[in-house]
């Protein structure tokens, strides 16, 4: 990766460009953000002795969006300290601050009358080697860059960011028709491994990939709603999670988008892609203009195809009613199909059980797929040069599970290509010349590689990824790759001498399969290999320990085994931090209870940078009793000073609050600040190159002549002392409303544990004693009854219970 970035710049403090140049302060490259200098004063800057000439008034746009990434809902910084890596500034007086940037990002009002000047502007002050591109979504990259000199325009292209900038993976790369092939590939790289982006290569064309198929979508799904006679809400739930597609589905998404914004992006394509077959399909519909001129936009106006109202002191939602324009009450929407559907094991299942049903939802289904199908496959080359661009773009642009080639593949591409047929159809040249060479699907997996259709090769090529991506179907395909496995885990050979232990339950729930498969992977890794990598590559890490086991085995009156079962996790997480070979975790998403307890005890962490890391079984009546408690004292004591003796109550806190309000960080950086992180522990902005990093960091463990620790036996604590203070403090919070009876008493157990239980102020417990003092208080809570009913409410609602 040749190119680099050391400093970045953004122009316009919009909320893209704001959010933009807060991801970029997130991977820790500081950047400026610049904005115009506001129009004129108002009468609250006069009142406040501003004049025309105030940094205060001339950089307002800009501070304002810098300021506003702090409060941005969801966040847009990792930590809220991050800000300090931006500078503010205006287009006026602070262009100079571009001369030593690297890379200069333009995100200013979609129009080509104020984007080519400034452009110009631009490229006046950056230095030859700097990287120009603009976020537009969907106007001429080549007329911009036809505006710049000419020696400007191999380092001019288009970089079209998803918002929010932070959690859309999709990055759209739109070379044009003059940038520099190998700086492209270098962009590509960088911004893959330092901001964490999935790249797609788009061509000039209006709204590029993403938007372009996804508003085609959307606009179908409507058009056929109204031929159909369906609901709002009976099409949200046809194109929600059913099908792959977010919970947000249709109107739920474009109401958060915008309707405004939504609908300049389709008429984008009805003006200016007059070829396009299905240009139509891009006109809104009359109901959806009427909705614009009564200012019904979406969240922003306080309504859209949904809003909120008062019913009778409560808040509801209501939905549009297209035919009559009211907002009537919700009707929850049902159709068998759907029913039946939701037993498939996956997506690919879900959507083969609906085309194939024979009610309205298949019927919705079918028509709006399989327009789809066609669709995408006639954008080919248009908008993209193959099918894997279009695919990941939708993936990772609107959170589909499937691309829309991938969604054929699921229903069959040759079913599809039958029932196309005969409803009058003709298959789109794609489809024929693949059949004509022999192929009957998009995609194929051969020895764990993924394959797709090359258009150009007209031959299966291997799907492109990142250099350093580890894909764990294509580990378990080698020869011997599989070391030993059982339900609910796998021990896999990384290669070089690396082994991984990876969790494969349901959200990655943990129970005794999986931890004696840790076991197994501890002494295997002693005996053969250089290290071991915990990690995975489902949705989450790990959402914790599987709670059904335990209140089936509490409903049975086994608190025996269950104290076994604990017993288990406690061993198996010392073996694994006392094992003779380094052990690397590489948590990611939920990283609950059990999850952050597996993490605690490893030599290393390398988190994904989202990653939400929490102790949270005080939530349902528990504490963590893996290891967890005792992880998080030993990490308190060694925070503290030779010189303090005794005090140590401020230092436990950080203990104390992450576990007993059951903090969870909202991000990789944010478990540092609660305190699950230590120095060494690193974070990989790229999931994708995760299980690469984590590799990486075992080796280097290795190499560096990795010694085990022993297990600690001289650990300080403050006993009945500190029991005394914090008795006292929870008694107050009590009183003043802030805990309930039984909170405070959850509370109580959990301070005997992290003041060492009843001992003298000073003595010193080893490890062991501190699992012990877990085990017992964990299973004096669980026989509680308000615990066993905040576990079977965690359960019923996946929500916890305040009794």
């Amino acid at each position: 990766m040749a190119f680099e970035v050391n400093k970045a710049a953004v122009l316009g403090a919009g909320v893209m460009g704001a959010t933009i140049a807060g991801h970029f302060a997130n991977a820790g490259i500081p950047c400026v953000l610049l904005d115009i200098v506001p129009p004129q004063l108002t009468p609250e800057d006069i009142a406040a002795g501003e004049s025309g000439d105030s940094p205060a008034f001339r950089n307002r746009f800009a501070v304002s969006g810098a300021q506003k990434l702090a409060k941005a809902k969801p966040a847009a910084l990792f930590v809220p300290e991050n800000a300090a890596l931006i500078t503010t500034g205006n287009f006026e007086d602070h262009m100079s601050l571009l001369t030593d940037v690297d890379w200069i990002i333009e995100v200013i009002i979609e129009k080509m009358e104020i984007k080519k000047p400034l452009l110009q502007r631009v490229a006046a002050f950056a230095k030859p080697e700097a990287v120009i591109t603009t976020n537009t979504s969907g106007l001429s990259i080549n007329e911009m860059a036809e505006s710049l000199p000419e020696e400007r325009r191999s380092r001019f292209f288009g970089t079209h960011f998803f918002n929010p900038p932070r959690y859309m993976k999709l990055l759209e790369i739109i070379p044009g028709n003059y940038a520099d092939p190998a700086l492209i590939s270098e962009m590509a790289a960088f911004v893959s491994e330092r901001l964490g982006k999935g790249v797609v290569y788009a061509k000039d064309t209006p709204n590029f990939i993403a938007n372009r198929i996804g508003v085609y979508a959307l606009m179908d799904a409507i058009y056929t709603m109204i031929d159909m006679g369906l609901s709002i809400d009976e099409v949200d739930l046809l194109t929600g999670k059913i099908i792959g597609h977010p919970g947000s589905a249709s109107f739920r998404t474009a109401d958060l988008v915008g309707l405004d914004t939504f609908l300049h992006v389709s008429n984008n394509v009805f003006e200016l892609l007059t070829n396009d077959e299905r240009r139509s399909v891009f006109a809104p519909p009359e109901f959806m203009k009427k909705m614009v001129a009564n200012g019904w936009l979406g969240g922003k106006t306080g309504g859209g195809f949904y809003k909120k109202a008062d019913q009778g002191g409560k808040s509801v939602i209501l939905s549009l009613d297209y035919t009559t324009m009211d907002y009537k009450p919700q009707v929850k929407a049902t159709f068998s199909s759907v029913t039946a559907a939701q037993n498939a094991p996956d997506v690919a299942g879900r959507l083969k059980a609906l085309v194939d049903a024979k009610d309205k939802g298949g019927e919705f289904t079918w028509r709006t797929l399989s327009a789809l199908v066609d669709y995408a496959c006639r954008r080919i080359p248009e908008i993209a040069d193959d099918i894997v661009n279009i695919d990941n773009g939708m993936k990772w642009g609107f959170n589909w599970e499937l691309g829309p080639f991938e969604k054929a593949d699921a229903i069959g591409l040759e079913y599809w290509a039958q029932r196309w047929q005969a409803e009058g159809h003709d298959l789109p040249p794609l489809i024929t010349n693949m059949f004509a060479a022999g192929f009957k699907s998009f995609y194929e997996t051969r020895d764990g590689k993924r394959y797709y259709y090359d258009v150009n090769h007209k031959a299966m090529m291997p799907v492109p990824r990142p250099a350093n991506e580890i894909l764990i179907p294509e580990l378990k395909a080698k020869s011997g790759g599989i070391i030993k496995e059982n339900a609910d885990a796998s021990l896999i050979d990384m290669g070089d001498g690396v082994a991984l232990l990876e969790f494969h339950t349901k959200m990655n729930a943990q129970g005794p399969a999986i931890w004696q498969l840790m076991k197994f992977a501890v002494e295997e890794t002693e005996r053969n290999f250089e290290g071991l990598v915990v990690g995975n590559q489902g949705e989450h890490f790990s959402a914790g320990a599987n709670l059904m086991l335990m209140i089936m085995a509490i409903q049975e009156g086994e608190f025996d085994e269950v104290a076994q079962m604990v017993r288990l996790f406690q061993r198996v997480n010392m073996m694994m931090k006392y094992s003779k070979k380094p052990v690397v975790a590489a948590p990611h998403g939920y990283t609950f209870g059990g999850g952050t307890e597996v993490c605690l005890h490893a030599d290393r962490i390398q988190l994904a940078a989202e990653t939400y890391m929490g102790l949270v079984e005080l939530g349902v009546g528990l504490i963590p009793a893996g290891g967890g408690t005792k992880e998080m004292v030993i990490r308190s004591m060694e925070r503290i000073p030779e010189s303090v003796k005794t005090d140590f109550l401020p230092f436990l806190r950080v203990a104390f609050e992450a576990i007993g309000m059951a903090k969870v960080s909202l991000s990789g950086e944010e478990a540092r600040k609660i305190g699950f992180l230590r120095p060494t522990d690193k974070l990989s902005m790229s999931k994708d190159l995760q299980l690469y990093d984590a590799k990486q960091a075992v080796l280097g463990l290795a190499k560096a002549g990795y010694r085990p620790g022993k297990p600690l036996t001289e650990i300080p604590v403050m006993g009945r002392a500190g029991l005394g203070t914090i008795e006292t403090l929870l008694w107050n919070m009590q009183e003043g409303g802030y805990v309930s009876e039984y909170d405070r008493y959850l509370a109580l157990q959990l301070s005997r544990i992290l003041c060492g239980g009843e001992v003298e102020l000073g003595t010193k417990v080893s490890e062991q004693y501190l699992l012990d003092l877990e085990l017992e208080v964990f299973m004096r809570l669980l026989g509680q009854r308000k615990t066993q009913e905040r576990i079977q409410h965690m359960l019923r609602t996946g929500k916890p219970l305040r009794n």
